[in-house]
């Protein structure tokens, strides 16, 4: 298994994605607003999710662990 070492802001950025994406699909899956509100609220939520793991996800499998750098010393 491989380990990555994460920073606390790091973990919360990524829980935020989460959090965003699964929000816009539970708005899109929801009935509580019209139709339009939901549907622009929903795929905000969505695109701002999906697009903001992406460059997060890079990130973290970027990292190098700890035993990675020891070997390349």
């Amino acid at each position: 298994m491989i380990e990555r070492k994460l920073t606390l802001a790091e973990i919360i950025l990524i829980a935020g994605t989460r959090v965003a994406l699964g929000a816009g699909i539970g708005l899109l899956l929801a009935g509580r607003l019209n139709n339009d509100q939901r549907k622009a609220a929903g795929c905000a939520l969505v695109l701002v999710g999906g697009l903001t793991t992406i460059p997060l996800a890079l990130s973290v499998i970027g990292k190098k662990s700890g035993e990675e750098i020891r070997r390349a010393a």
